[in-house]
C-alpha cells in the first residue's frame, strides 16, 4: 500500500473519529443542556410520548400527573391548583419547564443515562417515568398560604435535622394548569406588579432587618470573643462607621447583656459587635451559613437568588469597601436576603450548628414500586459548635418568651425565634415584617412585602405560629 492511501485512510478515519465525537458530545454529554434550553421544544415534543411520572406530597397526595390525550400523547395536570406551585412548577410543550419538575426531569422520563436516553430517541421507544415523593407536607402548605392571606410574601419550612423542605410557599400564586394556553402564560409572565410566576421563597431578595442580628449573634458567641451575658452600650445615636444610628423608636439603653439585646432588638449593640467582629469574621460566618452562592437545592438555578450584599443588583464580595459592616450585622445596609436562606440560619442553629443542604425530592420510584433513591438529608457544613448553638437557641428562647416575639408562642411548645422589621419607605411607614424561629423539629422563616406599619412579631410571628401548629 503506498503512502498517499494510507494517508487517504488516516484522513478518513480521523474525520469518522471527530464525527463520532461530536454527535456523542451533542446526544450525550451536552444532552441535558439541549434538553433545558428554553428555545429547545424537541426533548418537549418526544417526551410527549411518555407517562410523565407522578409527583406526590410526603403525606401522599398527587401534586403532578399525566393523562392522556390522544392516542400517543400525555399531557401534564396539577391536581392541587396553585398550592404547590412554585416548588412543584410545571412541563408543557408550549412553554418549557420550571421547579422539580425541571430539575427532576431526567426520572420523571424514565432517563437513567444520556446514553440510554439517546438509544431511546432512537429507537423511539416509549416507556413510563419514575415517580417522586417530595418532602413537602399537604397541612404546613394549606397553613402558610391561610396564614399570608393573600398578602405578598412567602413562607418556607425545613426539618431541621435532613433539610428537607416541609412548605414552600410564595404569593401571589398561579394554577399551572393553565399555562399551555400562550395568552395565560403571557399575561401571568408580563405581570410586573404581581410577579405571580417568581418564587419569592427563592428568588426574591428582602432586607432581613433584624433576623440578621441571630447571624451576628451566631459569629460573637461562636468567636468566644463574646457571651450571652456580655455587657454592650445600647446607648441610642451610637456612631456606626462615623454615622449616629438609631435604635426603634428612639430607645436608649445603657449596658446591657446580649441576651437582652437579643430580646428587645437593640439596634446600637449589634451594630457594635457587627464592627468589633470585622468584616473578615462576619464573613466567614455568613458564608458557613450559605450566604454568597446560590442554595444546594433540587430546583433550577435560574429560580435562585445568592442572599447577600448587593449594589446596582450584583452580589459584592464580603469584604467589599462598599459594606458598612455594622449596619449590615443589623439587616441594614444593602444586604438582600431569600426566606429559604433565612430558614436555612434558623434551622442550622436548631440542629446544633450543623447546616443541611435543604431537598425537596424525598424519593424516587419506579413504575413496578421500587425505590430507586431515598435522599435523607446532607450535611453541608458545620457553622458554629454545639455549644454556641445551644446558648444561641437560649437567647432566641428568650424572644419569644418575653421579647418581641411574644406573639409566635406555641402552647407547652418551646419556640426560639427572632424577629424583623425591615423599613423600605420610611415616610409612609410601609415595611417588610419577618419572623425566623425553630422548634425541635422544624425552623421557619416568614416575610410580608410591604406592610402598613407592619411589625415582625404581630404581623409575621402569628403565621409562624399557625404553620408550627399545623404540623402538630
Amino acid at each position: 500500500m503506498n503512502t498517499p492511501i494510507i494517508r487517504l485512510y488516516g484522513l478518513i478515519a480521523l474525520l469518522f473519529g471527530v464525527l463520532v465525537f461530536a454527535t456523542s458530545w451533542w446526544s450525550v454529554f451536552t444532552a441535558k443542556d439541549l434538553r433545558d434550553n428554553a428555545n429547545n421544544r424537541r426533548p418537549l415534543l418526544a417526551e410527549q410520548r411518555i407517562k410523565r411520572g407522578t409527583i406526590r406530597s410526603a403525606d401522599g397526595k398527587v401534586l403532578a400527573r399525566s393523562v392522556k390525550i390522544d392516542k400517543d400523547r400525555y399531557g401534564r395536570r396539577y391536581p392541587t391548583t396553585d398550592e404547590f406551585a412554585h416548588a412543584v412548577g410545571y412541563s408543557f410543550t408550549s412553554i418549557g419547564r420550571s421547579g422539580l419538575e425541571q430539575f427532576r426531569n431526567d426520572p420523571l422520563t424514565g432517563r437513567r443515562t444520556e446514553l440510554a436516553g439517546a438509544l431511546d430517541s432512537l429507537l423511539s421507544k416509549t416507556k413510563a417515568g419514575d415517580s417522586i415523593r417530595t418532602t413537602l407536607d399537604s397541612r404546613a402548605q394549606r397553613a402558610a398560604i391561610d396564614g399570608l392571606h393573600g398578602r405578598k410574601g412567602a413562607v418556607v419550612v425545613l426539618d431541621r435535622r435532613t433539610g428537607g423542605v416541609v412548605a414552600m410557599v410564595s404569593t401571589p400564586s398561579y394554577d399551572p394548569n393553565g399555562l399551555d394556553n400562550g395568552a395565560t402564560f403571557k399575561k401571568l409572565a408580563t405581570d410586573e406588579q404581581n410577579s405571580p410566576l417568581v418564587n419569592r421563597a427563592t428568588q426574591s431578595g428582602y432586607p432581613p432587618g433584624s433576623t440578621m442580628k441571630v447571624v451576628t449573634a451566631a459569629a460573637a458567641l461562636d468567636t468566644g470573643r463574646y457571651t450571652p451575658d456580655s455587657q454592650v452600650s445600647g446607648r441610642n445615636g451610637k456612631k456606626i462607621s462615623g454615622v449616629p444610628l438609631n435604635n426603634f423608636g428612639g430607645e436608649d439603653f445603657g449596658n446591657i447583656t446580649l441576651t437582652d439585646a437579643l430580646t428587645h432588638s437593640v439596634n446600637t449593640v449589634w451594630a457594635e459587635v457587627g464592627e468589633k467582629l470585622g468584616k473578615g469574621t462576619m464573613a466567614k460566618y455568613m458564608t458557613r451559613f450559605g450566604f454568597y452562592k446560590q442554595p444546594p437545592i433540587d430546583l433550577p438555578s435560574d429560580q435562585l437568588l445568592s442572599s447577600g450584599e448587593r449594589y446596582r443588583g450584583k452580589l459584592l464580595s464580603p469584604g467589599s469597601r462598599r459594606i458598612d459592616v455594622g449596619r449590615m450585622a443589623i439587616g441594614q445596609d444593602k444586604l438582600l436576603v431569600t426566606p429559604l436562606q433565612m430558614a436555612t440560619v434558623a434551622a442550622t442553629i436548631a440542629n446544633g450548628g450543623v447546616r443541611m443542604e435543604p431537598h425537596i425530592t424525598q424519593k424516587i420510584v419506579d413504575p413496578d414500586g421500587r425505590t430507586l433513591q431515598t435522599f435523607n438529608g446532607k450535611r453541608a457544613q458545620r457553622v458554629m459548635s454545639a455549644d454556641a448553638a445551644s446558648k444561641l437557641t437560649a437567647m432566641m428562647k428568650n424572644v419569644v418568651k418575653e421579647g418581641t416575639g411574644t406573639a409566635a408562642a406555641l402552647q407547652g411548645v418551646d419556640l426560639a425565634g427572632k424577629t424583623g422589621t425591615a423599613e423600605i419607605d420610611i415616610q409612609n411607614q410601609i415595611n417588610d415584617p419577618w419572623f425566623i424561629g425553630f422548634t425541635d423539629k422544624y425552623a421557619v422563616a416568614v416575610v410580608l412585602e410591604r406592610i402598613p406599619g407592619g411589625h415582625g412579631g404581630p404581623v409575621a410571628g402569628p403565621i409562624a405560629k399557625q404553620v408550627l401548629e399545623a404540623l402538630g
